[in-house]
């Protein structure tokens, strides 16, 4: 099969679009033939895309979410040989820049029928994270305020657009050429970080999502209200902080969820969740794929499309 691997630690320049052996199908394994992919431009340089099980890989494919076909399936599986499903895999394996990938089968649900693979393939890592963040972390609310950091992008744009639904007040923070497109998500209020401290503005928010860590994180403990929710994609919130200014503080990584999925499935198909593609391009092309999304401000998610 053709795939995407990495030839080395280091950026976009060490991935190689070649032939490589089909996956190793465990017992509990669907085998998916991969229609569409969605990128996650800084996963080149984590330890579980070159580690499996404690142990580094030579050539390691990257990519954790699909929308494909399925190929074949262990007995009691909760899909079936020829259905179209979108999955988050695992994360210390070989992943989905490929023609044909293994993955859990109970990770897997079906794709959203109202929209095309490159549209289902921004869901399973950004859509689940946001639904992850706001829902099972955050407990947010009809009535509450959040503020989203990042709102424009992979995670961010699902998380203004889930915020909405639930019946919170969103306030999005982004570059100033974003400030119409995070409004037609749903956004209530936008702070153009580059020109304004978004707590000179923003105070006693129920929840925070931060998508960008560092700086940004540090300055959001003093705008959530005591007894709120700060939670983190980017890194782990300082628990002094959390404590002094009497604030719940959560780090987490996204998990495989099929019952999340089928919740997201339901929001897409019912129009309140609208998948947003960056850029589509085919699987050949993924270098260039990963040295676009690095740059950085990209609305949405980037796609590569497989050719099988």
């Amino acid at each position: 099969m053709k795939a995407v691997r990495l030839h080395g630690r280091g950026g976009p320049e060490q991935l190689v679009y070649e032939d490589a052996p089909p996956p190793e199908v465990r017992p509990t394994d669907a085998l998916v033939r991969v229609r569409a992919t969605g990128i996650t431009p800084t996963e080149l340089d984590w330890v579980e895309t070159w580690e499996s099980g404690g142990r580094p890989r030579r050539f390691p494919i990257p990519g954790h979410e699909l929308c494909g076909v399925v190929e074949e399936v262990p007995a009691g599986a909760p899909v079936s040989v020829g259905d179209e499903v979108y999955g988050l895999t695992e994360w210390d394996r070989d992943g989905t820049l490929a023609q044909y990938t293994a993955m859990r089968a109970t990770d897997l649900a079906p794709k959203p029928v109202s929209v095309d693979h490159a549209a289902a393939a921004t869901l399973p890592l950004s859509a689940l994270t946001a639904w992850q963040a706001l829902v099972r972390h955050a407990g947010l609310a009809a009535g509450q305020t959040v503020l989203i950091h990042g709102a424009a992008g992979g995670v961010g744009s699902f998380a203004v657009q889930l915020a909405r639904h639930l019946g919170a007040r969103v306030v999005g923070t982004a570059s100033p050429n974003n400030r119409g497109f995070v409004g037609d998500l749903g956004a209530d209020d936008f702070v153009d970080y580059t020109a304004t401290k978004f707590e000179k503005v923003v105070s006693d928010v129920d929840v925070v999502l931060d998508t960008v860590g560092g700086d940004t994180l540090a300055r959001s403990f003093a705008v959530v209200r005591p007894g709120g929710t700060l939670v983190s994609i980017a890194e782990a919130p300082d628990p002094g902080r959390a404590r002094e200014r009497d604030v719940r503080a959560v780090f987490f990584i996204v998990e495989p969820s099929r019952p999340d999925l089928l919740e997201i499935s339901r929001l897409v198909d019912g129009g309140r969740l609208r998948p947003i593609v960056s850029a589509v391009l085919p699987l050949a092309e993924a270098r260039r794929a990963y040295e676009q999304g690095l740059g950085g401000h990209n609305r949405g998610k980037i796609v590569l499309l497989v050719d099988t």
